[in-house]
């Protein structure tokens, strides 16, 4: 981030390494919306499209790095107006395809429209991800805050994105309550929730997401962070994922949490009392959900059940 703030002009609100890490560690916010706020950081500093490029590569050496396989990242190409949104996700991609060839690890992008923006640019960002769909990006997801942005207010954009093939996921039930989850579901179709941590305020639709198989794309460290939970002992992942719910394990952010996927295994082990055969299914669950073609996804459970059997 000093680097790029150099190059481009940008005064950041640390100058040494560990004291930005620990300004951009959010441990403070009282809600969401407040969490999302240290995200105008990290923006100022990917404003063209050398940055971008950069950033998506080191990426992916990061999580290569940790031993991740497959990995699927989003984020808005609207908030890059130095650069442009069909430029950043141009410049985007070609880091994350230089990635994947530089370690192997396969990396695709998720294109997201904000609950905050008007629907139109969440319209737009539908149509750039019809437009890039299997050439490095594979899903469209509405992100931001959620108190008071239904997802409903978006709903051209997730009928144009599953029109033109697209995958569809959405973040819902972590700054908002179940109906936030079920606006999702009934009115945009999403195939994947992004965090749920709500979902059990509503039984019938607790027991229609359970029948259905929908995966819930979870982050515990970061919402404990932004105050969803007020402590990791008390996140319903377990609880979920004991009921028969699809449940994946994320990082969410990184940076903002200071968080690997290990870690992110490690603290579910160690505060929710998880056993290595629950914490393997999580993983699987990983591929078995990803937005790729059933051939790859075959591809990528055959490897995964390999190498959990030679580690057993």
């Amino acid at each position: 981030m000093l680097e790029l703030a150099d190059r481009a002009g940008v005064r950041l609100p640390a100058q040494e390494p560990n004291a930005l890490a620990d300004f951009m560690l959010v441990r403070d916010a009282r809600n969401l919306g407040e969490y999302l706020q240290r995200f105008e950081t990290t923006l100022s500093v990917m404003q063209s499209a050398e940055a971008m490029e950069r950033i998506a590569f080191e990426f992916v050496e990061d999580v290569a790095g940790e031993g991740i396989r497959y990995v699927e990242v989003r984020f808005c190409p609207a908030l890059h107006p130095g650069v442009g949104s069909e430029a950043a996700l141009e410049a985007a991609v070609a880091g994350l395809a230089r990635g994947t060839a530089a370690t192997g690890t396969r990396a695709n992008a998720i294109i997201c429209g904000l609950r905050t923006l008007s629907p139109t640019v969440s319209l737009a960002m539908a149509e750039l991800a019809v437009r890039w769909c299997g050439r490095g990006v594979v899903a469209f997801d509405l992100a931001g805050n959620e108190a008071g942005y239904p997802a409903s207010a978006h709903v051209e954009a997730f009928r144009v994105a599953r029109a033109g093939g697209v995958a569809l996921t959405c973040h819902a039930g972590e700054g908002a309550g179940s109906e936030s989850i079920r606006d999702a579901l009934d009115v945009c179709s999403a195939q994947r929730i992004g965090h749920g941590v709500r979902l059990k305020e509503d039984a019938e639709l607790y027991a229609r997401v359970r029948a259905g198989g929908v995966p819930l794309e979870m982050c515990p460290t970061s919402n404990v962070h932004t105050r969803t939970v007020p402590r990791l002992e008390s996140h319903p992942l377990a609880e979920y994922l004991g009921a028969g719910i699809p449940v994946t394990l994320n990082t969410d952010s990184r940076l903002m949490d200071r968080i690997t996927l290990v870690d992110e295994y490690l603290a579910v082990q160690a505060k929710l009392g998880l056993d290595r055969d629950t914490l393997v299914r999580i993983a699987r669950n990983g591929f078995a959900h990803a937005f790729v073609e059933e051939a790859e996804r075959g591809v990528m459970l055959a490897t995964f059940d390999a190498a959990v059997t030679v580690l057993a």
